[in-house]
């Protein structure tokens, strides 16, 4: 190999325990996931797997589980709402984590302009995105999403990390300004 080719390994190198016990010391944000089924049924789920991907278009991107009603629910419409939690609302990423069968009925949600669900209580920035790429990767798809529509509120993040909460507390040494202008 010179150095610029990419290794391709035939049989997985880590079990799933040891993927899980890594991505389990990279804290991060947790965010619901929403979208509108063919029937018009609100679907969700928290997903910590949000990243920012071009600024040229304003792209971001999600994973989820294939065959969840959620992934079922984006792929259907062609769009989904990310609605980022607040720290306060951790009971909200349990229950969208697991398998409730009613989760909107158990909280209090709005549906924005476009029609999509957004958690009215729980999130402090709700996205909207139109999806304009899907990649299919083992057991998940990357869902590409164009942002159509983004609305900020004020709160602080609820983050994941190490299997437990914990809410994000900006650095004693950044004035106002700085948190301001790291949150753009």
């Amino acid at each position: 190999m010179n150095g610029h080719e990419l290794r391709v390994f035939e049989e997985p190198v880590a079990s799933t325990a040891e993927h899980r016990a890594l991505m389990s010391r990279f804290p991060t944000g947790v965010a619901v996931i929403t979208a509108l089924d063919a029937a018009g049924v609100p679907q969700g789920m928290t997903c910590s797997s949000v990243t920012s991907v071009t600024l040229h278009p304003p792209t971001i991107l999600v994973c989820l589980r294939i065959g969840s009603a959620t992934q079922c629910a984006v792929r259907q419409s062609g769009a989904f709402a990310v609605n980022l939690l607040h720290g306060e609302a951790r009971a909200t990423a349990e229950l969208f984590s697991g398998p409730a069968p009613d989760r909107f009925g158990a909280v209090r949600w709005i549906r924005s302009e476009s029609g999509l669900p957004w958690l009215a209580d729980d999130a402090f920035a709700m996205a909207e995105c139109q999806v304009s790429r899907v990649l299919r990767h083992g057991d998940h798809e990357v869902i590409f999403g164009r942002l159509v529509g983004v609305v900020m509120r004020p709160g602080t993040p609820l983050l994941h990390g190490m299997r437990s909460y914990s809410v994000w507390r900006p650095s004693f040494l950044a004035g106002p300004a700085d948190v301001e202008e790291m949150s753009a």
